[in-house]
């Protein structure tokens, strides 16, 4: 095996980049770029039934939004091709033919109904299910009699007696097998086309890939693996099994969870940022040094080490995710901030695709830019601005009940209709005046003003809100106030 540090995420074209997976891939790809080496991405397409249209663009592409760069893949030849499993299925064919030559392989004849009554009556007398290996040592004769009666054989190797299978997990440490406890399993099936657990070391061993991090429900399936290597004389790569992602009530994140947003593309169409997300995916069962949680990519790279892997569940913490977009979106310039928020803007009614590059909207986006966790929050955050009613609840009617409001919104008001050029700094001027007029000031000012112009008692920049609100909007919300 090359000495060259090699990995590899291996995704299946049959949905979309699902958070779990997003992980795998991108610890792989810090490991292999902290090492010097190469990343692959290999193409595990055989099963034809479960690939969806576009899977492989949709797995590419948001792994390129994400910022994973790769050395070899079914876009990127290397010495290793080809890339993609269905693509490679005489090499399969032809360590196929040299198992079943030395019989360490054998044609299974069995039907599915037959492998199930099995399962049942083992379950039955309380065994853990196998299968038996009942056609392990077929005559000539009852292969040909199956064969007459128009069975298509699967091939199944043939797991050897009383042995152990013992391997270090670069987070788990030493985990062992006994072979007794397995049956022989498939590695071919009836359509021809090789299990996963068979292709996966041919590949792996052929593309010379060194260490394998991927989810900790591959355990189980890493025996078989190490069967197969055992059988070619080959040497296994290291093996390290992250542990589960889990939701905030410590369940298994599935993408059955509504709790969570599981894919990588809803994010980037909810408006947030790759940088931040690519971010938040390391912290999920990996820690670095220290108690510093923000870091660039090079950095990641630069410091990433296996054995700070977690052998604990790692949390995914909407909140977090949130927090953390928001650190990365308070540093962005404001242009890139527009292009995320005006998409939702649009869909939601609120702007037309000719008003996206006005100053109106550019100043309503940079309003709440400090604000904003992600792009879609625009959205809600800035409702006040295209309402022609609003409604005021207990705490803002509160405020408009005080006893100097109705002074305070008649003399707002006839400065507002005196402004010609209404800018935030006009707005601001005529708050002063307001507060010289009137002897009002603080809370009493400018709570009556907030609340009467934009309906709450919190908000943004008040002069520059204002100002985006516009003379004929604030005008009327404030005689609405005064009745």
């Amino acid at each position: 095996m090359s000495k060259r540090v090699r990995l590899r995420y291996a995704p299946s074209p049959t949905g979309h980049l699902h958070i779990g997976n997003t992980r795998t891939a991108l610890f792989n790809y810090l490991f292999a770029k902290n090492q010097g080496g190469d990343f692959i991405i290999r193409i595990e397409d055989t099963d034809l039934k479960r690939n969806i249209a576009g899977g492989e663009e949709s797995q590419l592409q948001n792994l390129k939004w994400l910022g994973i760069e790769w050395d070899e893949s079914i876009d990127k030849e290397g010495a290793y091709g080809p890339y993609r499993q269905t693509e490679r299925l005489d090499i399969y064919q032809k360590y196929t033919n040299e198992l079943m030559q030395r019989e360490v392989a054998y044609h299974c004849y069995c039907t599915e109904e037959e492998l199930e009554a099995e399962r049942e009556a083992q379950q039955e007398r309380g065994e853990t299910p196998h299968y038996s290996g009942k056609c392990r040592h077929l005559t000539q004769e009852q292969r040909e009699a199956f064969k007459a009666e128009g069975r298509i054989p699967s091939i199944r190797f043939a797991v050897p007696k009383e042995k152990s299978y013992t391997f270090t997990d670069m987070v788990k440490g030493a985990i062992s097998f006994d072979s007794n406890e397995m049956g022989d399993f498939v590695i071919v099936k009836k359509d021809g086309i090789p299990t996963y657990n068979y292709a996966v070391v041919i590949d792996d061993h052929l593309m010379e890939i060194t260490h394998v991090l991927r989810g900790e429900e591959h355990i189980s399936n890493t025996p078989k693996q190490l069967m197969i290597y055992e059988v070619f004389g080959w040497e296994a790569p290291q093996f390290g099994h992250m542990t589960l992602i889990v939701n905030e009530n410590r369940k298994k994140l599935s993408k059955r969870d509504e709790s969570v947003i599981q894919f990588i593309q809803q994010y980037a169409d909810l408006g947030y940022l790759p940088e931040a997300m690519f971010n938040f995916i390391c912290l999920l069962g990996w820690s670095p040094v220290g108690e510093e949680e923000i870091f660039t990519k090079e950095q990641f790279i630069e410091m990433f080490d296996p054995a700070r892997l977690s052998k604990s569940p790692a949390v995914f913490d909407t909140q977090k995710l949130k927090w953390m977009n928001n650190q990365y979106m308070k540093k962005q310039e404001l242009d890139r901030v527009v292009e995320l928020c005006t998409p939702h803007l649009i869909k939601a009614g609120r702007i037309s695709e000719a008003e996206v590059q006005t100053d109106w909207v550019r100043g309503l986006v940079a309003l709440y830019h400090d604000q904003l966790s992600y792009g879609a929050e625009i959205v809600e955050l800035s409702e006040l601005f295209f309402k022609d009613d609003i409604s005021y609840d207990e705490e803002a009617q509160a405020v408009l009940n005080e006893e100097q409001v109705p002074e305070v919104m008649q003399v707002f008001l006839s400065q507002v209709e005196a402004i010609e050029d209404f800018t935030p700094e006009a707005v601001q001027a005529a708050i002063k005046a307001v507060q010289k007029q009137t002897g009002q000031k603080g809370k009493k000012l400018f709570m009556p003003i907030r609340v009467a112009t934009t309906g709450q008692t919190h908000g943004p920049d008040l002069p520059k809100a204002i100002s985006l609100l516009g003379k004929q909007k604030v005008s009327a919300r404030i005689q609405k106030v005064i009745g």
